[in-house]
């Protein structure tokens, strides 16, 4: 018992590392939280500024348009083939392959002085700007599947930082003449830090640390599984590194690609996939009108609703530092955290929906942020139970395919409800959400009963 109970104070002893697990994995997922803080800090900065600086170089609305759905289209599709090759080729060389070209499409808008060089510089960003999630699919496979929603959590909530802060340093640097340019190649000197930073993480001794600490469990399975599971999967399986795979010709590495995508269409995801698209689509309405509609509801000025979009972002922050106690208050029950969250957060849309006055926006708006922090993680932490480990970067990249349509989606039903009544969009998300609590409850026992399940082809 007291040998037991070393164990357990010494995985919840920080010297160990990120989510008790050893120091080198430790290090190696703090310098991931730091890259992704950045990436998001240098995005924030340009992307709030691209529309006016687009219609400085006399683009009418319609054209700006067209540019900014033919990025969601790129990264529609550029999505899942980024994902699948991420498992094909391993993360390291196609995380600096994404952060490189996404820093030089950046470059490319730092020197748009027309409107085709700037729908040109959209390309490289649009179809390689998966750095994300493409670090997301590290993290699963350093950690075990027990820490993987407090891992993502505090990685969304690094990222959360950044994006908060972007907008005020680019909004500062705008001020300035030629600010959008100098904007622009300051967020590509990030990116190219960020590769430097990538580039000089301790692959090797991670690549080693994990073998080794694979070996060590699989030599007792049962005391494995004792230890709340706490194992890293090997190199071997694409995890960190594959050199091998890096080498095979082109068309080895795409028949490969497309062997892993039809492993995923073949499996029985599809729920999963549709409550994620479901709840995105939800959450995408709610903020379509957001400013708008507070207006005309409550004649609140865009300035409010500014500083309340940015108390939210806060507040997302907050939630994902905290998910580390309430998945131990779930016993690590993703599924249930999944479902208690989206049924509270439709309960606050809601809320939002038929609020009599901005108080109650207010504390809709403050609940909301942590639920649907809460969800996005647990919802990816739920794809990668069911999907399994040998495809984690495929099964993420899908994920983003599928919240990307909802993208191109949610607008164009934002705006036909809104034609109704400014709390159309956000009635319409109650009752896609309860669809999607409905498909949970109905796959319970999928859930339940088989959380560690394959592909059916793997």
């Amino acid at each position: 018992a007291a040998a037991a109970r070393m164990e357990e104070e010494e995985e919840e002893d920080g010297g160990r590392g990120a989510a008790g697990i050893p120091p080198v994995s430790g290090r190696f997922v703090r310098c991931l939280y730091a890259v992704g803080f950045l990436d998001l800090f240098g995005v924030s900065m340009v992307v709030p500024l691209m529309n006016l600086h687009i219609r400085s170089l006399g683009a009418s609305h319609t054209v700006a348009g067209i540019i900014g759905s033919l990025y969601g289209v790129m990264q529609l599709f550029s999505s899942t083939f980024v994902g699948c090759w991420s498992d094909v080729v391993g993360r390291q060389y196609s995380l600096l392959a994404c952060i490189l070209l996404s820093a030089l499409g950046y470059f490319l808008l730092g020197t748009s002085t027309t409107v085709l060089l700037f729908a040109i510089s959209r390309v490289p960003v649009g179809i390689f700007k998966h750095t994300l999630s493409i670090s997301k699919a590290l993290l699963s496979d350093l950690v075990s599947k027990r820490d993987r929603p407090l891992v993502m959590g505090r990685f969304n909530a690094a990222s959360s930082v950044g994006f908060i802060l972007g907008p005020v340093v680019g909004g500062y640097l705008a001020e300035l003449e030629g600010g959008f340019y100098q904007t622009s190649f300051i967020c590509a000197s990030i990116f190219l830090l960020n590769g430097g930073l990538v580039w000089m993480l301790p692959w090797s001794e991670e690549n080693t640390v994990n073998r080794e600490h694979h070996q060590d469990k699989g030599t007792n399975n049962f005391s494995a599984k004792v230890n709340h599971d706490l194992h890293f999967k090997s190199a071997t399986n694409g995890a960190v590194t594959n050199n091998n795979s890096l080498f095979q010709s082109p068309w080895t590495q795409v028949a490969t690609m497309l062997k892993k995508i039809k492993g995923i269409a073949c499996s029985n995801l599809w729920d999963i996939f549709l409550v994620r698209f479901l709840m995105s689509v939800a959450i995408l309405l709610y903020y379509s009108n957001f400013t708008l509609a507070l207006e005309e509801r409550f004649g609140v000025k865009p300035l409010f609703s500014g500083y309340l979009i940015s108390y939210s972002s806060a507040l997302g922050v907050l939630a994902g530092c905290l998910l580390g106690p309430i998945t131990r208050l779930y016993q690590h029950n993703t599924y249930r955290i999944l479902l208690h969250s989206s049924t509270f957060t439709c309960t606050l849309i809601l809320l939002y929906a038929s609020a009599l006055n901005i108080w109650m926006v207010i504390l809709s708006s403050t609940f909301l942020a942590f639920s649907t922090t809460i969800g996005r993680t647990c919802i990816i932490d739920l794809e990668l139970t069911v999907g399994g480990n040998e495809a984690s970067g495929t099964l993420l990249g899908v994920g983003q395919s599928v919240t990307s349509v909802g993208r191109i989606i949610a607008p164009l039903l934002s705006g036909i409800v809104q034609e109704f009544s400014p709390c159309g969009p956000p009635t319409l998300a109650v009752g896609l959400a309860l669809v999607a609590i409905l498909i949970m409850n109905a796959n319970k026992q999928k859930y339940c009963s088989h959380g560690n399940m394959k592909l059916k082809n793997q």
